[in-house]
């Protein structure tokens, strides 16, 4: 069974990681204890939208990019529960989620910012 809970708290683990922080600096600047930011990276507990709004502001990421990598995540993990549930199906090759397309016709190039993975972004040409 996928539990969203352990998947968020890998990811704002990641983030945390990723900059270099300790729990201590991230639990103080969002004002929660060090020992609930730790259970809730490690999935041990459910996070309120106002706590996940205060980890977000203490490691300025976007809400909307931490649940967007938390979907990713579900992905995967829904595509390798599938896949070991019905072991004679071939998994699709490579085993990635797809990325919601967005428009920007009629928007000047120089005002379009894309932030992805490298390895998450696939270009083709109109």
């Amino acid at each position: 069974m996928i539990l969203l809970r352990r998947l968020l708290g890998d990811v704002l683990r990641r983030q945390r990681q990723r900059q270099g922080r300790t729990l201590r600096e991230v639990s103080s600047s969002a004002r929660v204890s060090l020992g609930y930011l730790s259970e809730v990276e490690r999935g041990q507990k459910e996070a309120s939208s106002e706590l996940l709004s205060a980890i977000c502001d203490a490691l300025d990421v976007r809400m909307s990019e931490l649940m967007r990598e938390v979907s990713d995540e579900l992905s995967l993990a829904e595509l390798a529960e599938s896949a070991a549930a019905v072991p004679s199906e071939p998994v699709p090759a490579p085993v990635r989620p797809m990325l919601n397309s967005v428009s920007v016709a009629g928007v000047p190039p120089e005002r379009v910012t894309i932030k992805a993975p490298a390895e998450a972004v696939g270009v083709v040409a109109a």
